[in-house]
C-alpha cells in the first residue's frame, strides 16, 4: 500500500441493478442534474452519468448518499483544488 492510500478514507458504491446507488464516505456533492452528480471523496471526485437522476439522501456527518435513476456510469477523476471553482470541475 502506498503511503497516500493509507491516509485516505475508505468508501463503498453499492449499485442495485443499475436504478440506485448507495456510497459511503462522500464528504461532499458538488452538484447535481437530471443527468451527472458530481460528489467527492477524500482526495478524490466521483460523477454518476444516467438519465433522471435524483439525489435521494445526502449526509455529510455519515458520508452516506443515495442516487436513484437510470445509472449508465459512475467515473473517478482526481480531486481538483477548491480554488479551482465550479466551472472548472465541470468542464474537465
Amino acid at each position: 500500500m502506498q503511503k497516500n492510500e493509507a491516509h485516505e478514507k475508505r468508501h463503498d458504491l453499492v449499485l442495485e441493478n443499475r436504478k440506485v446507488l448507495k456510497a459511503t464516505g462522500v464528504c461532499d456533492v458538488e452538484g447535481f442534474d437530471e443527468t451527472k452528480v458530481y460528489a467527492m471523496l477524500e482526495g478524490t471526485a466521483f460523477t454518476v452519468c444516467g438519465k433522471n437522476l435524483k439525489v435521494i439522501s445526502f449526509s455529510a456527518e455519515s458520508g452516506d448518499l443515495r442516487i436513484e435513476g437510470e445509472i449508465d456510469s459512475v467515473t473517478y477523476a482526481p480531486a481538483l483544488p477548491r480554488r479551482a471553482g465550479l466551472f472548472a470541475r465541470l468542464f474537465r
